[in-house]
């Protein structure tokens, strides 16, 4: 079945938002060499999960929700803030699956970070 294999996140000042997921995630950047003003986000290797970028936001409702899943919510909730996030919905259970938090990067883009616990309640 088809799956997502890539994700945008829309910035109105990329540099920022560049360093917030770099500094939050540990993720990697590398400027695309074509004409826009484009990030390659590479988030890990040898494991599932995807790639993606961050571009500069051309349309004000342009946006996108993505979940991270981490090992512990509290910790990388703390980083979000730390690095200029917000926290837009605080920890909670998702019932046979996990811990949630719904958080805000500095550019205003919401993004959720799982915690996988099958005893979350």
């Amino acid at each position: 079945m088809p799956r997502v294999v890539h994700f945008e996140i829309n910035a109105d000042d990329v540099g920022r938002a560049v360093q917030f997921y770099t500094g939050v995630f540990g993720w990697k950047a590398e400027k695309w060499a074509g004409p826009a003003e484009y990030w390659m986000i590479m988030t890990g290797e040898g494991e599932p999960g995807i790639d993606g970028g961050i571009v500069q936001r051309q349309n004000p409702s342009e946006a996108t929700v993505n979940t991270v899943e981490v090992d512990s919510v509290d910790e990388y909730a703390a980083k979000a803030v730390q690095h200029g996030g917000t926290i837009v919905i605080p920890k909670m259970p998702i019932p046979g699956v996990g811990w949630l938090v719904y958080c805000k990067d500095t550019e205003g883009n919401t993004f959720g970070l799982m915690q996988s616990d099958s005893n979350a309640q």
